[in-house]
């Protein structure tokens, strides 16, 4: 009898407080047996499995008693973090606007799990994409954006606010913070060199990150100095490299006086002729001591360099760009075929020193940041596999795997302030990554190899990938 009542009570307190064994953790969704690529290390940690619970990692480690509606074997593959695509535009005005939020599934079938929108003219409409991306109504990446940009009187790009005087700048950053954008995005199409610093240095005091196109007439040091956050493009770092920056600088500012300004176009050839490697030494030194990063784009370059003898009818990528983004792809075109044969020999030159500075930088520890720089007016610069072209080309420049990655996942997230929710795998982070077939730090073009996607910790196969990427192709 008392041999009954212990089963009995035995029985009773495996019922209540659980002693049956182990303890079934459960998920919404599970990863198992991955290969986990640790970008920060270039290591790779086999046989890890990963718990995902409200699009958060809240389990990673060896596999253990785990449940979840779903789960994926991914014996013999690789797991990296979402990528982050730290350059593309979404822009046209509202009558593009349907054409651009189109566009998303792109970045998420090619990996690209975080965009940062570099300025253009459908703010509220990217708000509204946000919104719904964070719903579940839209599938695409995470979206950081400038909103408009800062620029000068008349400026280039529609939906620029225009600045000249200190007071005009404050009303435009008390704009953005209304608006609660992400970051200042600077241009330099009409703006002064005054209301350059100026915007740089009222920002800074704010504590709102700043990036931008630099006007020849300021100095990549003065920038850095005043609080520049990011360059874009290598125009802007070349001429800091210069042995000759102050005389340009100053040759420019003289012109602004005249029937003709020298634009960036006008001086490159003076640029590039007195580069000089102990002045680009010294520049990097000091990018590297004002955590000032640069976004290279070397993708873009290539593409425009080679765009005169290039025929990109036959792009099969270019079936999911809807005719009214197409059409702005003329203007840059059609400039490419007015090229003369001696500017399209400049241009090819100018690649190739821009090539070389990107590991020169890296080994300078200057912080680079993989952006495509995709988006209407860029003529074949697609969404998605844009960004995978600038990581192989910057493999190719001389990085390392490892370090082309690290550009679009933890230095990305470390530049928006985002690096303690994500840019690596790690519990606590937000779910956001990319099963591969192959490892890519033996080859970055396995990134090209997407086996699944994980965004806000929803699972996205290869076949639902393609179905999403296949509703965004042209009739």
């Amino acid at each position: 009898m008392k041999f009954r009542l212990f089963c009995l009570t035995s029985a009773l307190a495996a019922v209540f407080f659980g002693f049956t064994g182990p303890r079934v953790q459960r998920y919404d969704l599970i990863i198992a047996h991955a290969n986990v690529v640790d970008v920060e290390t270039g290591r790779v940690r086999p046989d890890q499995t990963l718990g995902i619970r409200d699009g958060r990692i809240a389990y990673l480690g060896k596999a253990r008693p785990m449940a979840a509606p779903k789960t994926v074997d991914a014996r013999g593959r690789y797991l990296i973090p979402g990528l982050w695509d730290m350059h593309v535009h979404f822009r046209g005005g509202d009558s593009l606007a349907a054409a651009n939020r189109n566009l998303l599934p792109l970045y998420l079938a090619h990996g690209i799990t975080t965009v940062r929108d570099a300025g253009g003219d459908l703010t509220p409409h990217i708000f509204r994409w946000r919104e719904q991306l964070a719903a579940g109504q839209l599938a695409g990446p995470r979206i950081f954006t400038s909103g408009p940009k800062l620029d000068g009187p008349k400026a280039f790009w529609a939906g620029s606010l225009e600045i000249e005087t200190p007071a005009q700048i404050n009303r435009a950053l008390d704009s953005l913070q209304k608006l609660r954008v992400d970051y200042v995005k600077l241009y330099e199409s009409t703006i002064s060199r005054e209301a350059f610093l100026g915007a740089i240095a009222e920002a800074e005091k704010r504590g709102l990150t700043t990036t931008g196109h630099m006007p020849y007439t300021v100095t990549l040091r003065e920038a850095a100095e005043q609080g520049l956050d990011a360059t874009e493009h290598l125009y802007y770092l070349l001429k800091a490299c210069s042995n000759r920056e102050d005389s340009i600088t100053a040759a420019v500012q003289a012109s602004l006086k005249t029937s003709k300004p020298l634009g960036l176009f006008a001086v490159l050839p003076a640029v590039y002729r007195t580069y000089d490697p102990a002045v680009a030494a010294q520049t990097y030194r000091l990018l590297k001591q004002r955590r000032t990063a640069v976004v290279p784009t070397l993708f873009i370059q290539k593409l425009l360099t080679e765009l005169p003898s290039t025929d990109h009818a036959r792009d099969t990528m270019l079936a999911y760009i809807a005719p009214s983004i197409q059409r702005t792809y003329a203007r840059r075109l059609a400039g490419a075929r007015a090229q003369s044969p001696a500017t399209r020999a400049f241009n090819q030159q100018l690649g190739a020193r821009f090539t070389s500075l990107v590991p020169q930088l890296q080994a300078a520890g200057v912080t680079l940041l993989a952006g495509s720089d995709s988006g209407a007016s860029n003529s074949y610069v697609y969404p998605g596999t844009s960004l995978l072209g600038e990581l192989e080309l910057m493999v190719a420049a001389g990085l390392t795997p490892t370090q082309a990655l690290q550009a679009a996942t933890i230095n990305g997230a470390r530049f928006l302030k985002a690096d303690q929710r994500s840019g690596t795998i790690t519990v606590g982070k937000e779910a956001d990554v990319v099963l591969l077939d192959k490892n890519p730090l033996e080859n970055i073009s396995h990134l090209r190899r997407v086996q699944a996607v994980v965004s806000r910790g929803r699972l996205y196969t290869a076949p639902e990938l393609r179905r999403l990427v296949q509703a965004v192709k042209n009739p």
